[in-house]
């Protein structure tokens, strides 16, 4: 595959406020030719390292997050041809068992297909703008994120154990 043939793999690239649904990445990626498509459904857990959650909030910089998993599912595509490739995540209020993200990839062979799901979804969390807020018993806190002002001469405070997570409920 050609650097030139690799924007045409970026099927379905979409930060969206309104729900997402599975269907919407199978109908981006199918086709006749592709004989394995993988999925990946992120949705909002009740729970996150054993504390309650009862809402999860996403916010993203909209144009530089689409950008940004574009440029993921270019690189992506560079490993495997033919390829076809959805992500949709969801920002704003969600519901516990909402659905957050979604990533699809097709190709012709199911080997292909789990691994560049796998991979897009992996630097998707780790790459795109894309930050979460956790409701819980305790109040609202941001998820991975650290408040400098919480870093003296001597480490974290006491009371950021509680606030300092490394992963989110979802994805």
């Amino acid at each position: 595959m050609t650097s030139a043939d690799a924007p045409d793999a970026c099927s379905l690239v979409a930060i969206r406020a309104e729900p997402i649904t599975v269907q919407q990445a199978l109908d981006a990626v199918g086709g006749a030719e592709m004989g394995g498509i993988a999925l990946f459904v992120g949705t909002v857990r009740n729970e996150n390292q054993g504390r309650p959650v009862t809402l999860l909030e996403y916010h993203a910089y909209e144009a530089m997050a689409e950008k940004q998993m574009r440029k993921i599912m270019q690189g992506i595509a560079q490993a495997f041809a033919p390829l076809r490739l959805a992500a949709l995540h969801r920002v704003g209020a969600l519901a516990v068992g909402d659905i957050a993200v979604v990533c699809a990839a097709a190709t012709p062979h199911r080997g292909e297909a789990f691994i560049a799901c796998r991979r897009l979804i992996d630097e998707i969390k780790a790459d795109v703008p894309i930050w979460k807020r956790e409701h819980g018993p305790d109040g609202p806190y941001w998820v991975g994120w650290e408040d400098a002002r919480c870093h003296g001469e001597h480490g974290l405070h006491e009371h950021e154990h509680a606030h300092k997570h490394d992963d989110g409920p979802s994805h």
